[in-house]
């Protein structure tokens, strides 16, 4: 038998990653995050406790990496030239792939949710002293500043073809709390959308602020 190249080594490593954290994930949620401990997640691994402490620093740090691993599906597509300029081709491609994430992966959002409403997990993972998630190696802070002031700026160009009455503030607004109310029934009800209706939304939700 060859022996393993590099990248086979490496990619034998982010398979068990990856394993890892859906392991954490469902326990975290299941049983909850204080009450889950190293040794049980890596029993249900299938790996000793020493060697997880190879792939994770703690508890913590394996939150922050299934963290950041779905805000990279959320976030990969938003602004994807980084030209600091959304144009409304982007936009709309940034508001299919997110909800088409949401919806292939309800399950594994329904789960985070369970997780970051559980007290004191959400306040410990994005304090101060703790903040570690990031987007393609940008602090999540800084990514989440710049995309609301994109955002702000797409809004406010809409003002050359809008009515008098437009207020680009008003319409963020609204378009925010939209896609966070579509995000939360898709993943929690999603029976409100079965046949076409996903798509007649996402479609409804493009007509209105695209």
């Amino acid at each position: 038998m060859s022996p393993r190249t590099p990248s086979q080594y490496e990619e034998m490593r982010e398979e068990k990653r990856s394993l890892i954290m859906d392991v954490a994930l469902e326990h975290f949620s299941n049983i909850g995050f204080h009450a889950t401990t190293i040794t049980h997640i890596a029993k249900h691994a299938g790996i000793s406790k020493g060697l997880m402490y190879n792939y994770f620093k703690s508890k913590e740090d394996l939150l922050s990496a299934i963290i950041n691993r779905s805000i990279a599906d959320i976030y990969t597509y938003f602004n994807p030239d980084h030209d600091s300029h959304l144009t409304p081709d982007e936009f709309e491609l940034f508001i299919r792939k997110v909800f088409h994430v949401l919806h292939e992966k309800r399950q594994f959002w329904k789960l985070l949710y369970r997780i970051m409403l559980q007290p004191g997990v959400y306040e410990n993972l994005f304090s101060e002293e703790r903040m570690s998630i990031s987007v393609s190696g940008v602090p999540l802070r800084e990514f989440s500043e710049n995309m609301m002031m994109l955002l702000t700026d797409y809004f406010e160009r809409k003002k050359e073809r809008a009515g008098a009455d437009y207020d680009s503030r008003v319409e963020l607004l609204m378009f925010s709390n939209a896609v966070k109310g579509f995000a939360m029934t898709s993943i929690f009800s999603a029976e409100q959308y079965q046949g076409d209706y996903f798509e007649r939304v996402i479609d409804a939700l493009l007509k209105r602020y695209k």
